[in-house]
């Protein structure tokens, strides 16, 4: 897959460069160079994720299908992470992944992946990831949430909102793991949420909070507009706090809030409703 036209750096600098003064003012704020631009474009280029018609599988590499399974049944619980009580090189001779990748990019371009893609990868790749970087449980959740794995979302949400919290990697007092706590809050928006921009308008595909009774409430500032997003255990709320009229989607239906009519609310899926639908 090639994600020149996915990069969205490019794109940004490419609109501004139909508006002269708006370049410039990028210029200004970032003291971007138009060597970086042309760095940008090549890397997009060369950028792709193979993929295996066999198995319906993005391999992380070209060689990943190759290498012998890590043997984890005979890994001991305490020899995690792995690169502390494992040379590299060994590591990387086995199909063994610290951290989500392939799941990373079907999250963030989602709209090139089918629903069953995302399914048939992450049921491959989960047993193999080991979550020893902080970065992986949350994508892993707002992924098993798309794809209806809602116990296992949420038992990997627990393992990001507890990084810091409960000490999980024993290393707190080194400092917090800041990447961990952002994916804790996209868990909730964009997994619980089911907040995308794949197209230039917010869509939602909202499912029930973890908990039976419980509510989810964010705000979110977009193009100068301030939406509140309130998720109870039946019916999501969308409020246009500020501005003067925002488009949204909140499943497949298009909505518009304006002044006159700040408030919409609609029906909440089940946890397992979305992915059917997604």
């Amino acid at each position: 897959m090639d994600f020149a036209e996915d990069n969205k750096s490019l794109a940004a600098v490419d609109i501004h460069v139909q508006q002269p003064e708006l370049l410039e003012a990028l210029r200004e704020k970032t003291s971007l160079e138009a060597s970086e631009v042309e760095e940008w474009r090549r890397a997009a280029d060369c950028m792709y994720i193979p993929f295996d018609p066999t198995t319906g599988i993005y391999p992380q590499d070209d060689t990943f299908f190759d290498r012998e399974p890590w043997d984890f049944k005979n890994t001991p619980a305490d020899n995690y992470p792995l690169l502390l009580f494992y040379h590299p090189l060994n590591i990387y001779r086995h199909q063994v992944i610290k951290q989500t990748d392939v799941i990373l990019a079907m999250f963030l371009l989602g709209h090139e992946f089918s629903l069953e893609t995302k399914k048939k990868n992450f049921a491959f790749y989960d047993p193999l990831t080991t979550g020893d970087s902080s970065l992986s449980s949350c994508i892993e959740a707002i992924v098993a949430l798309e794809i209806g794995q809602f116990d296992k979302a949420v038992e990997y949400a627990r393992a990001a909102l507890l990084m810091d919290l409960a000490d999980v990697g024993g290393n707190v007092k080194d400092g917090c793991h800041i990447a961990s706590m952002g994916g804790t809050w996209m868990v909730f928006t964009y997994g619980f949420g089911g907040l995308r921009d794949y197209d230039g308008m917010l869509s939602f595909r909202p499912q029930r909070p973890p908990e039976p009774e419980a509510s989810l409430r964010f705000p979110l500032t977009y193009r100068g507009r301030v939406l509140d997003v309130e998720i109870n255990p039946d019916s999501t709320t969308y409020t246009l706090r500020e501005g003067e009229g925002l488009v949204i989607r909140h499943e497949d239906e298009e909505i518009t809030l304006t002044g006159s009519n700040p408030s919409v609310t609609r029906h909440t899926s089940s946890p397992h409703k979305n992915a059917a639908r997604a």
